[in-house]
């Protein structure tokens, strides 16, 4: 089999590459960027999803299509997002179709619900997403159900907020803070309930999914998981740096990310603003059941697992902090954790 992974070169897109191979898929990687060295013998087409050429050219000869471009909520920039997270993701439907490719699995995001309003969310539930890079993803999720209706086996994933090693992102922040041994805040009391899914466990999803046809809706997340607080006293625990989880109120603490998003000090974006003190999990069962998938880290052992990878490798991260929106870069500029602790 021949696996087209578009985004490739990103966090997530760099795990699912190495699954692929593991099982001895041959991957080619569409991205933006060049990937780094950790997915050698890999295909590598470099060229931007809004190019519909250069996706076209992309899918020749490849059996399955994995589409992971997204610009992320930290871009912030409504504009990508509609642009890239829409209409890039029309350019691969189309290619694909003129490809005639087997499978389409389309990694789309949790954002798409919004604040539910019961937990768990199911593939039934009705989607209300409220901010813009969740409304771009769920058009991105109708396009695939057009196509399918068109003739193209299409599949939609959607994943919880990803974890693992290797992870960074926002959660670069959490660490550096814990690794200071600064308290770290929950919204209220922290007892909403919150699942997080391993990028190991997305991709093991993803792959099974991709080998049964028609079009079918995932939810995935982690099968063990608890409140927020809980996970993160028991990172702090884990870590013994003298960091404490404290509990701050929600409505000023959500208005002070939200204007601190929006002059730029803080990298986080509107959805997370949203979402830190609410509680949000999926129920899971469809994919265990029609795809045999089960999920293996708990909330507890992916944050431990990313904490210790940041441990390890957090001189070479700090050095090569930077910004930017995708997922495989830090979200840490130079002094932004001294500058958000005065926030949080």
């Amino acid at each position: 089999m021949k696996a087209l992974v578009t985004g490739g070169a990103g966090y997530f897109g760099d795990r699912l590459c190495h699954k692929l191979q593991e099982k001895g898929w041959s991957v080619r990687i569409f991205d933006i960027q060049r990937p780094g060295d950790t997915c050698p013998g890999a295909e590598v087409f470099q060229g931007d999803i809004r190019d519909s050429a250069a996706i076209a050219a992309a899918c020749q000869g490849v059996d399955v299509i994995f589409h992971n471009v997204a610009q992320v909520p930290l871009a912030k920039d409504k504009s990508l997002f509609w642009s890239v997270n829409r209409d890039g993701t029309r350019n691969m439907l189309e290619a694909g179709a003129r490809a005639n490719v087997r499978k389409v699995i389309y990694t789309s995001s949790s954002a798409v619900f919004g604040i539910p309003e019961s937990n768990p969310v199911t593939e039934e539930t009705d989607p209300h997403p409220m901010e813009d890079y969740g409304k771009a993803k769920l058009a991105g999720e109708r396009l695939c159900v057009e196509f399918a209706r068109r003739g193209l086996d299409v599949s939609i994933v959607r994943p919880r907020t990803i974890m693992g090693h290797g992870r960074l992102g926002i959660f670069q922040i959490l660490f550096e803070w814990i690794y200071r041994g600064a308290n770290i805040p929950v919204l209220n009391d922290g007892r909403n309930v919150y699942q997080f899914l391993h990028a190991d466990d997305l991709a093991e999803a993803i792959i099974l999914a991709s080998m049964r046809p028609g079009l079918e809706v995932y939810n995935c997340g982690a099968a063990r998981f608890g409140t927020m607080r809980e996970v993160l006293e028991n990172l702090c625990r884990v870590a013994s740096t003298g960091s404490k989880v404290r509990s701050l109120p929600m409505g000023p603490m959500v208005a002070a990310m939200e204007i601190s998003s929006r002059i730029g000090i803080s990298p986080l974006g509107p959805y997370h603003s949203m979402m830190y003190g609410r509680s949000m999990y999926f129920n899971i069962s469809k994919a265990q059941e029609q795809l045999g998938w089960q999920p293996r880290y708990s909330n507890d052992e992916m944050f431990v697992e990313s904490y210790q990878w940041y441990l390890k490798n957090r001189e070479s991260t700090l050095m090569n902090a930077g910004g930017g929106a995708s997922h495989h870069r830090s979200a840490v500029k130079a002094g932004v954790v001294q500058v958000l602790r005065w926030i949080l």
